[in-house]
């Protein structure tokens, strides 16, 4: 199956080793990227991916013509505020540049969690399908630099701050809790939203496999 390397892949280890048991051996193939998992699922290149949550899910079908389901919700992820070239956001200045993944589902969670931080204002009904068009204050005219998600820690030093993924953020060697300068509130909309999934193609839901690992990650 396809995943990202962190905590992805590394949840699926221990998974693994409960389907060993079973006499079920779990193959895990790493990615990088938000794209190729679900290329290489709908092939049936591969069985199943463990990368990402139902907005983006969602948003990938209907731009790709995907037919892919999730099976299990499995765990949360927060979006850090991690600091670049500028280390406090009382250090905030007119005209910084603040990086962003430039997909819709993160961007939009990205500019909720800025907004969070009274960094930016966004309409009243943006939610999560907020985009830069939302954005009604700006007061210090920050510069919002969309990116692959993937990328954004390795901008860190040509931009002031970067909203990171928390797949990303750790397997660049940080920690939410211990690096970033505000995080997603457990209680809000995003954290009860994006939730990362078990995904399969459609079809592929009642597999004995599937099921079995299904009962193995949660």
């Amino acid at each position: 199956m396809a995943a990202s390397p962190v905590p992805h892949a590394e949840i699926l280890k221990v998974a693994g080793d409960i389907l060993a048991k079973a006499d079920i051996t779990l193959d895990v193939v790493e990615y990088t990227d938000y794209v190729q998992p679900n290329l290489v699922t709908e092939s049936g290149e591969v069985d199943a991916n463990y990368f990402q949550h139902g907005p983006y899910l969602e948003d990938f079908n209907e731009k790709n013509n995907t037919h892919l389901v999730s099976v299990a919700a499995i765990h949360y992820e927060p979006f850090g505020l991690y600091p670049g070239k500028t280390k406090s956001l009382n250090d905030l200045a007119d005209g910084a540049k603040i990086a962003v993944p430039n997909d819709a589902t993160n961007e939009a969670r990205a500019l909720q969690l800025l907004a969070a931080q009274g960094i930016i204002t966004l309409k009243e009904d943006a939610g999560l399908t907020a985009t830069k068009n939302d954005v009604v204050d700006n007061p210090h005219n920050i510069e919002l630099v969309e990116m692959e998600a993937a990328q954004l820690p390795r901008t860190l030093s040509d931009v002031d701050f970067a909203v990171i993924n928390g797949n990303y953020a750790a397997t660049a060697g940080f920690s939410a809790s211990k690096d970033a300068l505000a995080v997603e509130d457990a209680t809000s909309e995003a954290a009860q939203t994006y939730t990362n999934l078990l995904v399969v193609e459609e079809g592929n839901e009642n597999e004995p496999a599937i099921k079995a690992l299904v009962a193995a990650l949660t």
